[in-house]
């Protein structure tokens, strides 16, 4: 006689936990290719991100490749006159991202600054390769702020401050550059970063430093934005050989100035 204690495993399961049991397995299945999808989704994602910055990186082919960001505009702008504060530079464009600006750079060492700042101060820090992001306090608010200062908190040569009477949301400087934006989520402002923070074949003075000088200007108290219109007696914007008294230095211009241009 034969006596088989073999047991199908499934008759020790209740019938309710039998029933359960094709559930169960459909469950873990679809938890493991959500899983499955979202790493995937995640590396692929990261991929095309770095192919996007790569491709705005300059290079020995492409110096300058915020040519190929939609709606740059650039203007040539050659090394120009220092001027000491209180004197105002008559600005052909706003924010300003060339041209005449303070004998002393705003610190540009990945600093949000909660307040709008010296525009003169701002302009020669664009000179040492700082990018200069501004944005309208009046459209913005304390997420997108906080959203769009992630792009330069602690970023070497870059700077954030508000700028009152921004005619668009966000607005991005480097030297004779800039780009004019409407949602502080735009990957432009990544590209833009990219093409052009410290890039040495789009501002003056390779090398500079972005880093507070003592005696000059103080990040922790800077000089105040003037939203009124400069003066007669502002200083040219173009100005390179003009000497009035004010004036510390001048630098030649290499390349003669050009009218602005934009990229669509």
């Amino acid at each position: 006689m034969t006596n088989d204690r073999s047991v199908d495993p499934k008759s020790r399961l209740s019938p309710g936990l039998r029933r359960r049991l094709p559930w169960l397995l459909l469950a873990a299945v679809v938890v493991v290719v959500g899983a499955v999808a979202v790493v995937a989704y995640a590396l692929t994602s990261g991929a095309d991100e770095g192919r996007e910055a790569h491709g705005f990186s300059p290079n020995a082919d492409n110096p300058d490749p915020s040519l190929g960001i939609e709606g740059i505009v650039t203007v040539d702008y050659p090394p120009a006159a220092h001027v000491q504060a209180p004197q105002r530079v008559a600005y052909d464009q706003s924010p300003p991202f060339g041209g005449a600006h303070d004998q002393y750079w705003a610190t540009c060492t990945g600093i949000v600054y909660p307040e709008a700042i010296r525009s003169e101060n701002a302009v020669h820090s664009l000179e040492h390769g700082a990018v200069w992001v501004t944005y309208d306090p009046d459209r913005l608010d304390d997420d997108d702020i906080a959203a769009l200062a992630e792009n330069v908190d602690g970023a070497p040569y870059t700077l954030m401050s508000p700028y009152p009477g921004l005619d668009s949301t966000v607005s991005l400087q480097s030297w004779g550059h800039q780009l004019k934006l409407d949602d502080v989520h735009d990957r432009r402002i990544s590209d833009f970063l990219t093409a052009l923070r410290q890039n040495p074949n789009t501002y003056p003075e390779p090398g500079a430093t972005c880093s507070t000088v003592r005696g000059g200007f103080d990040p922790a108290d800077p000089p105040p934005f003037d939203p009124s219109a400069p003066g007669a007696d502002a200083f040219p914007v173009e100005a390179e050989n003009y000497l009035p008294e004010n004036v510390l230095r001048v630098s030649i211009s290499r390349s003669p100035i050009r009218r602005i241009s934009r990229s669509t």
